[in-house]
């Protein structure tokens, strides 16, 4: 993988694309006088486009996926094993490594059981919502169906992820919206609702969530949704405080405790899944992104014994199970590269190397903020970091999204690749956003963190 094409002449692929290819996130206007960028090849944290430039990759194939890095020959070799043994059977049944999986992945998340499969992060969290409103109506008349999420975070583009989405942006002009669904207020110090700090506005931002369960009802009230860290709504990580409490108001309130893993989920904060830092007990955990590194679609929505019990307990009942299913939740190949997939972690202690490499790219981006006054903040848990950029340190108004697009495009063109806030909250989409594999060394981190440099004092001097 140097960057040699197989294929010397692709302008017939760029203009089937062009013609053809309906691409995520992107306004297609640009397409009819330039080409769209088409990834070739990819080895550890490095892709290849279309005229052969090299980019190093630091937010993991764009949407925080490729966890272990490009070319990993042997997750294709265990894709290609299992698919011709058996490619797919309904989830009716059970697969080898579906159920080899989940023996797998339960051992790393203590208090949890039971794992079901879908194919995609939105997908996850639709099973845990449909879970908790029919909990609703077996066990409390319909009553305690609401869905309480946070400002700020994303849980999918269903209409009902959507509708539990906390990103203004991302959910306009794509109502009207599933009801029942109540958003809390977020939890980021940087941008301070109350006039505390460190654990006591932990304590507080937990409290405004209790806010909203009095002002609905707890008997109204079936589950909290929350991202470990906020991801798209900004990279936020919760301040110290904050989860203890969120925990007591759950319990106190027979609420169940929603965790949103689709992104940190699989060791990009480096532990297991992002709760762990916390120590709190969630009732479901829901992942996707991180658990193949985009070597096959798999998603998983996990629960504990106590709430699998709740859809058996009347046999008798034929509304008594989760009436549900995710097609190609029983695709084989997705269990079999996440097995793989979870072994490279362990073996290459890649957990460890999140942490140290984490802490050293937060150590980086603050050099960044000492030097350019347009660096408000950096935060970030392990491989999955923010640096939000403003105007004015002391007012902190943000810059313009059009000097972010600038940075962004600046990096690229240096052959980095990194992300931003995008279409998330208005007037506040001025976060870079850093994901890098965890196999990053500090050459990587480096070379990151040395072209975001430039690229600043490109656009602002």
């Amino acid at each position: 993988m140097d960057g040699t094409l197989t294929q010397n002449d692709l302008s017939h692929v760029v203009e089937a694309d062009k013609a053809h290819v309906w691409h995520h996130l992107v306004q297609h206007k640009a397409y009819e006088t330039s080409d769209p960028r088409i990834i070739v090849e990819g080895k550890g944290m490095r892709v290849w486009d279309q005229n052969g430039k090299e980019h190093l990759d630091a937010v993991s194939g764009a949407v925080w996926t490729v966890n272990v890095g490009y070319g990993r020959k042997s997750i294709v070799d265990a894709i290609s094993e299992q698919l011709m043994k058996l490619n797919y059977f309904a989830g009716a049944a059970g697969s080898i490594p579906g159920a080899l999986f989940a023996e797998k992945l339960i051992s790393k998340m203590p208090g949890l059981t039971r794992v079901y499969y879908t194919n995609s992060g939105s997908e996850a969290n639709e099973k845990a919502f449909k879970m908790v409103r029919q909990i609703a109506h077996k066990r409390h008349g319909g009553k305690k169906h609401k869905i309480l999420y946070r400002e700020r975070d994303y849980h999918g583009t269903t209409i009902a992820a959507l509708s539990a989405g906390g990103q203004p942006e991302r959910n306009a002009q794509y109502g009207p919206f599933a009801p029942g669904f109540v958003e809390v207020p977020h939890c980021l110090e940087y941008r301070a609702q109350w006039d505390l700090s460190g654990e006591a506005y932990g304590r507080r931002a937990a409290d405004a969530i209790e806010e909203v369960i009095l002002r609905e009802g707890p008997d109204t009230v079936g589950a909290l949704c929350l991202e470990p860290v906020t991801a798209g709504g900004g990279v936020i990580v919760p301040p110290p405080g904050y989860w203890e409490r969120v925990q007591e108001i759950c319990r106190k309130y027979d609420i169940l405790l929603h965790i949103d893993e689709v992104v940190c989920g699989v060791g990009r904060t480096g532990t297991w899944f992002g709760y762990q830092h916390y120590g709190i007990e969630p009732d479901f955990v829901t992942m996707a992104k991180g658990v193949a590194s985009g070597y096959a679609a798999i998603a998983c929505c996990v629960t504990s014994e106590r709430v699998f019990d709740l859809f058996k307990d009347d046999a008798s009942d034929p509304l008594n199970y989760f009436r549900d299913i995710s097609t190609f939740g029983g695709c084989t190949a997705g269990p079999a590269a996440a097995i793989e997939n979870m072994r490279i972690i362990e073996d290459e202690d890649l957990l460890g190397n999140t942490t140290r490499i984490g802490e050293y790219m937060l150590d980086r981006l603050g050099e960044l903020q000492d030097k350019h006054a347009v660096v408000g903040d950096v935060r970030g848990k392990g491989l999955f970091l923010g640096a939000e950029l403003v105007s004015d340190r002391a007012t902190r108004a943000p810059v313009s999204e059009k000097e972010v697009g600038a940075v962004v495009g600046a990096c690229n063109a240096a052959g980095v690749i990194i992300g931003a806030t995008n279409r998330s909250v208005p007037g506040l989409n001025n976060t870079l956003c850093f994901a890098p594999a965890l196999i990053a060394t500090k050459d990587d981190i480096d070379q990151i963190v040395d072209t975001v440099d430039v690229a600043l004092t490109k656009v602002f001097g």
